[in-house]
């Protein structure tokens, strides 16, 4: 897991796909922090993106850094917790301006049953999962 938190880090956008009904969604996301050993990403539950995790938490994540690319096909379980907004608050401080871990808005989920492959025209593929 943490090559793949260590990816996204670097990569810093990466793109979030969700279905709405039948319908695909993919949007820019950039939160990607380890709290208590999982991986977290991090919405707004007044989202549409939220709505469609909660309604269908089957997700893929894809990220390229011009020569390699990731593809990771998880459930999103969201965290009620405090702490766990709030830590991922404190890994982002300029989300803060716009959320608060208390504000009933802050929505984080971590990923569960993760296959994440790393990719690129040059090498075979590899295949992690936590």
């Amino acid at each position: 897991m943490q090559e793949v938190y260590d990816y996204l880090k670097k990569v810093k956008t990466y793109y979030l796909a969700t279905t709405d009904a039948d319908q695909p969604h993919v949007r820019p996301f950039g939160t990607a922090h380890v709290f208590e050993g999982k991986l977290y990403i991090q919405t707004g539950k007044v989202k549409d993106v939220s709505k469609q995790i909660v309604a269908n938490p089957k997700i893929e994540i894809c990220a390229c850094d011009g020569s390699t690319w990731l593809r990771i096909k998880a459930e999103a379980v969201e965290d009620g917790r405090l702490e766990a907004r709030q830590s991922m608050l404190d890994a982002y401080p300029d989300l803060k301006g716009m959320y608060r871990a208390d504000d009933g808005n802050t929505q984080v989920f971590y990923l569960r049953n993760a296959t994440a492959t790393f990719s690129s025209f040059t090498e075979e593929s590899r295949t992690v999962t936590f």
